[in-house]
């Protein structure tokens, strides 16, 4: 009951942060629809411990929305580790597929706020992962269908905190980037939207 009242309460006031003239609502997927982030901190330290190397898994907080090569090389730059970001990328993928996405949860009062939302602005999902990941979640989570544009990692020449792959989205929808409202939960993710004139909202933040 109570969990179902904070959702309540945390749908309130990001409905009321959202009011404006916004033509677009632009949404990480990882951290900010689904909630996911124990399970890519397991699959990260998984790998790492095959490699022989004991992370701690908050350092996949501290570094949220940074593509999952860049992660590698900042593990390898606090553990003395010497992992190859494309070999690591692969198999924390494998296991996260195969082990996880099956059973991802939503972050209930975003997604309520994204079907709200549906047919009233253009939305888009703007994530690090792979297109493939992401549509499964999507699938998973029940909202595929909702989403005009999707941009994964990969498909801009950079990548979250660079603004590229939410200029991507404003210009796959069709609309200028001060017209779209982000929400993240990750400072790469809030470096990326201000760098593309875009306002933003951390869902993680929200403290009705």
């Amino acid at each position: 009951m109570a969990e179902t009242e904070s959702n309540k309460l945390k749908l309130a006031e990001l409905t009321e942060l959202s009011k404006g003239d916004y033509e677009a609502f632009l949404y990480d997927c990882d951290g900010t629809l689904a909630d996911n982030m124990a399970a890519h901190k397991e699959s990260y330290a998984q790998v790492a411990l095959g490699g022989g190397i004991e992370i701690d898994p908050a350092i996949i907080d501290e570094f949220a929305g940074l593509p999952i090569p860049v992660v590698v090389e900042k593990i390898n730059e606090r553990y003395g580790a010497t992992f190859d970001p494309q070999t690591f990328e692969m198999e924390k993928y494998a296991i996260f597929y195969n082990n996880y996405i099956e059973h991802t949860k939503p972050v209930q009062f975003v997604v309520d706020h994204l079907l709200a939302h549906v047919g009233k602005v253009k939305i888009a999902v703007v994530s690090g992962g792979s297109r493939e990941a992401i549509l499964k979640t999507l699938r998973v989570l029940g909202i595929e269908s909702e989403v005009d544009v999707l941009v994964c990692a990969g498909e801009t020449p950079r990548g979250k905190p660079y603004p590229d792959p939410f200029l991507k989205a404003a210009e796959l929808l069709g609309v200028k980037p001060d017209t779209c409202l982000v929400f993240e939960d990750g400072q790469a993710g809030v470096e990326a939207a201000e760098m593309a004139g875009m306002d933003w909202i951390r869902i993680d933040k929200l403290n009705p």
